[in-house]
């Protein structure tokens, strides 16, 4: 019974694409547009120019055609189904993740295991085909793509994080759609999916080390391209390793708190 309700918790949102496939069309179509002009414009930049950044112009376009692709991860449509957490505390209907028969933080870890796992579907289809077409390089060695992956799979973890911390907000906030646009804006630009960090000055990198935002994508992808070498892989993975604990033990300390908000009448 605990897996079937797992596996249905899972499946929630990627049904809804599944079962539309207009939106899956338009979905396929808004990536391969992205790529496209993603890898026109970085060929495009450096077009007079050797290396900027430390980025060859290979590296750069890679990194950017990598970035929109991960993107694709956690990109579903979540109000189709009307189960987001800023939907549930708008309409009352949040007090109905607490009488399930799984925790909401369960449900909540499932459904967004599902999501990851759908669009990892996605992402994996694009790179075999990016990969074939010469859009992106492939990785420098066998150890790098072993590296990358890890990498890849904390900062996946961590993105986790930082997402359910922004949605924990919605507990303690009326109307926070502006709010919640805001972070997702410096979410996207502290990680590096607009543009790698190196491009930006050395204060704002320094400043973007010490939040978790550059371990979900930059890190990884930087490894994947060789800016950051492999003798330096081992510090950034215990770094993304020390976000996961911290950003778990805080979103644990957050359901406590936000469950003591919930009453029965709703959000």
């Amino acid at each position: 019974m605990a897996v079937l309700h797992a596996w249905r918790a899972a499946r929630v949102t990627p049904l809804g694409e599944l079962n539309a496939p207009p939106r899956m069309t338009a979905v396929a179509l808004r990536m391969a547009v992205q790529v496209v002009l993603v890898w026109s414009l970085w060929r495009g930049l450096y077009a007079q120019s050797g290396t900027t950044a430390g980025l060859s112009r290979d590296q750069a376009v890679t990194y950017a055609v990598l970035a929109v692709l991960a993107s694709r991860l956690r990109e579903l449509d979540q109000y189709a189904g009307r189960d987001t957490v800023l939907q549930h505390m708008h309409f009352g209907t949040i007090v109905y993740w607490y009488l399930r028969p799984l925790p909401p933080q369960r449900y909540y870890a499932l459904r967004a295991a599902g999501e990851q796992l759908y669009g990892l579907a996605w992402a994996l289809t694009g790179y075999v085909i990016c990969l074939a077409a010469g859009v992106v390089e492939p990785p420098g060695s066998p150890a790098v793509a072993g590296v990358f992956t890890l990498s890849m799979l904390l900062g996946q973890w961590v993105l986790y994080y930082v997402m359910l911390v922004l949605d924990q907000l919605c507990f303690w906030t009326v109307r926070n759609t502006a709010a919640m646009l805001i972070l997702l804006f410096a979410q996207n630009l502290l990680s590096g999916v607009y543009a790698p960090l190196w491009f930006f000055p050395d204060w704002f990198v320094t400043m973007s080390a010490f939040l978790p935002f550059q371990a979900t994508l930059s890190v990884p992808l930087s490894l994947y391209v060789g800016r950051i070498p492999l003798s330096d892989a081992a510090f950034q993975l215990s770094v993304q390793a020390a976000w996961v604990v911290a950003l778990a033990l805080f979103t644990r300390l957050l359901w406590r708190r936000a469950a003591r908000r919930v009453i029965s009448q709703g959000g």
